[in-house]
């Protein structure tokens, strides 16, 4: 009796295990579900309507779970053709310093770049050069004056960018205030050539092209033959979408690993706040809210955009005509818009 009474208490215990699995189960079934359709019955409908009516807008796609629910071509090469993604492109090379360091050609976003750049490093630079870490240059803290706003056109016009950038005053100490310059992203790509001996053309197209199945053309290059860092790369809409989906996945793309573990949570962590949108800034990726979703986006010149929205499982490119003059952060918010458009519900 006493063998038949523990049986029955064991077989209850067990029906109701299975209960409980089958019901979570369930749940995350319809979790799941909830996730795959965040679109209400007319939500493309209106982003469409919205994105018709902004000028100088070129493309727009939309990825939900890596397939393409949405994309159009409203003026521009189209979705399937390179763009110039002006200052996304910082949102690129940091992807493929992540990729570089899982590759073990740099060590860690701690790494002094000064040690990475070698000789590249006047002679004569501020000491504190040397406390510039990689991790300082992909958040903009260098602390160095910025090469980017009014001080642009003087920098790409002298002979040697490293050099100019390197022997900029310091405003701020390394690691402090986020300095939106284009010319640290340059170092980082002058740092990536110095250490793997490659190209940064040939280092993106092996750790990230290849991977990710996506082409890469070669974009200009500085008087030193290195290539442009952080403005001026040219990638189609679809091959944004392909970046997006490798962050959005936490640095794993078709079961293979291209970025290291935990390198798109720091990356998305908020190091420095814009001075114009008051938005966080990581590691090539600027942080908000919208439609009260935590959203992660890369932006350029003319409004290129690069949208990740983990809850919905999401990712947005979006391309613009990048040629001057700009329409500014109002059209950045035109685009915030144009997504919140899509992620609320009727």
């Amino acid at each position: 009796m006493t063998n038949l009474r523990h049986k029955n208490v064991v077989h209850a215990l067990l029906g109701g295990l299975i209960m409980l699995a089958v019901a979570a189960a369930c749940h995350a079934q319809a979790d799941e579900a909830a996730r795959q359709v965040p679109f209400s019955p007319n939500a493309l409908e209106r982003l469409d309507a919205r994105a018709t009516s902004l000028d100088r807008l070129h493309a727009v796609v939309v990825a939900q779970n890596g397939e393409i629910r949405f994309e159009r071509t409203y003026g521009g090469p189209g979705v399937d053709r390179p763009a110039n993604i002006k200052s996304l492109s910082k949102t690129v090379l940091a992807a493929l310093v992540g990729a570089a360091i899982q590759e073990g050609v740099i060590d860690s976003p701690d790494q002094p770049v000064a040690a990475l750049l070698g000789p590249l490093v006047p002679a004569r630079a501020d000491p504190r050069v040397r406390e510039i870490t990689v991790g300082h240059l992909l958040s903009l803290q260098a602390g160095l004056e910025r090469t980017s706003g009014g001080n642009y056109g003087a920098w790409v016009a002298s002979p040697d960018w490293v050099r100019d950038a390197l022997s900029r005053p310091f405003v701020d100490e390394p690691g402090g205030r986020m300095l939106y310059s284009t010319g640290s992203s340059h170092l980082l790509s002058a740092a990536l050539t110095r250490a793997s001996g490659e190209s940064t053309l040939t280092l993106a197209r092996r750790l990230l092209g290849e991977p990710l199945g996506i082409a890469i053309p070669a974009w200009p290059r500085d008087p030193q033959g290195i290539y442009f860092g952080g403005n001026d790369m040219r990638l189609s809409p679809r091959a944004l979408i392909r970046i997006g989906e490798l962050y959005r996945l936490d640095g794993v793309i078709d079961g293979r690993r291209v970025l290291p573990e935990g390198w798109v949570d720091t990356s998305w962590e908020p190091r420095g706040t814009s001075r114009w949108t008051g938005d966080g800034y990581g590691y090539g990726w600027f942080v908000t809210e919208l439609a009260g979703e935590t959203v992660y986006y890369g932006r350029g010149f003319g409004g290129q955009a690069l949208y990740v929205i983990p809850a919905r499982e999401l990712s947005v490119a979006i391309t613009a005509d990048p040629h001057p003059p700009s329409p500014g952060g109002q059209y950045q918010q035109e685009l915030h818009a144009l997504i919140e458009e899509m992620l609320e519900a009727e």
